[in-house]
């Protein structure tokens, strides 16, 4: 399953490349409970180096804080992801980004329940975030959520331009 996982994340990466190389973008990434795994897949695009920016791993709450100028509280909500991916596209100077936080598991976080995630992208300051509820242990809900935040990208630098 992981293999075909990978094959997919793969193929979203390149359709990304592809979208963000088309029409000159840069792309970031602001990750807490992935952990660097979506700025790997992203890193793995064709000519990266000309859209991937980069990303900011913000694992510890304070480094959203103070890195990427989330609002001090409870990070497990829709607003600090649409905080990360806003900072991240600020600090890495991106047109287009997506951020990711959550409860990985195995036990409950801020009153959430593990496999809590909320995915925000950001395209020219349009901004779209997405809670998700995952099953699995802590590594299947990390890979489900990088699919996710890869295919909510894509999609996003998908749709027309516009609110």
């Amino acid at each position: 399953m992981v293999a075909q996982q990978s094959d997919e994340i793969n193929g979203l990466v390149e359709q990304i490349a592809a979208r963000a190389r088309g029409r000159s973008l840069t792309v970031a990434c602001a990750e807490s409970l992935t952990a660097g795994a979506i700025a790997n897949a992203l890193a793995r695009g064709e000519d990266a180096a000309s859209w991937f920016a980069g990303g900011v791993v913000s694992y510890m709450s304070q480094v959203k804080f103070d890195l990427l100028g989330v609002t001090e509280g409870p990070v497990v909500t829709a607003l600090c992801a649409e905080e990360m991916v806003l900072g991240v596209s600020t600090l890495l100077g991106a047109d287009a980004a997506v951020a990711v936080t959550g409860v990985g598991g195995p036990g409950e976080e801020e009153g959430h329940p593990a496999g809590t995630v909320f995915i925000a992208t950001g395209i020219d300051g349009r901004t779209r975030v997405t809670c998700y509820r995952f099953d699995g242990d802590p590594p299947t809900v990390l890979n489900r959520t990088v699919a996710a935040a890869i295919a909510q990208l894509l999609a996003h630098l998908s749709s027309p331009a516009g609110p």
